[in-house]
């Protein structure tokens, strides 16, 4: 397989929703320690989210000024990805999908106090629609980035990149809604780790894929935990590897 391998990775409600407010009520609180717990097991070389979750969990909404950067000027016809040295990187990834550059980070390495997290190198999945000035902010904070796609993210080409670019074999897709869309109808999640925390959530909640398409998955493995808490794990069939 010329790309890494995906497990996506998420907390969901009864309903399947992944994103909304009943992920802070305390019938989620066991959900979410358990999440957290597998996340590590896995030991996956990094994981996968996209600019909202990146910006709720990371970033927080800031976001540099951009006038401060020389442009990156590249030819419209061949987009030049930017590489760190092999030791300048850390063998621990945070990718973010972030088509048109709108993440703001203080340093190029994830800051968190949680060991599934913390000091994740920053690597930034653009489109051609990206400002050249935010090019140069990355370079200037030594984030790389990789093109995949001119308007939308490619998401095969990005996976074939990370994996014969960066050596990376495996990552979790852990969100939100539309990133996991993206990989659902590519075709390209060989696994579900699902946690269903024991509550049905609102219904302007996102569900676990936005905009999905018909897929088939075998049941791995069940595992239920205390205070109701219940872990599936999916594999794809074969089938759909085609």
């Amino acid at each position: 397989m010329n790309r890494p391998h995906i497990v996506c990775h998420m907390v969901m409600s009864i309903d399947g929703k992944v994103t909304g407010d009943f992920l802070y009520r305390p019938e989620c609180e066991k959900a979410t320690d358990i999440y957290y717990e597998i996340n590590r097991n896995y030991k996956a070389e990094g994981f996968i989210c996209g600019r909202v979750t990146m910006e709720g969990s990371f970033t927080n909404g800031w976001y540099p000024d951009l006038s401060q950067y020389e442009p990156v000027k590249h030819d419209m016809d061949l987009k030049m990805d930017f590489i760190l040295d092999a030791e300048y990187m850390s063998s621990f990834y945070a990718v973010a999908f972030d088509p048109k550059g709108k993440l703001g980070w203080k340093s190029n390495k994830i800051v968190d106090e949680d060991p599934g997290y913390g000091d994740a190198q920053i690597i930034e999945v653009l489109t051609e629609q990206v400002d050249p000035r935010y090019l140069g902010y990355l370079e200037s904070m030594e984030i790389p980035y990789i093109f995949a796609g001119e308007s939308e993210i490619d998401v095969e080409l990005a996976l074939f990149k990370l994996k014969n670019i960066m050596g990376i074999n495996n990552l979790l897709l852990e969100g939100g809604s539309v990133v996991n869309g993206y990989f659902e109808r590519a075709d390209m999640i060989d696994e579900l780790s699902l946690v269903v925390a024991p509550i049905i959530a609102g219904s302007e909640d996102k569900p676990l894929f936005m905009e999905s398409k018909i897929s088939d998955y075998t049941l791995n493995e069940i595992k239920k935990y205390e205070n109701n808490v219940v872990w599936m794990n999916y594999k794809r069939l074969e089938k759909n590897h085609d």
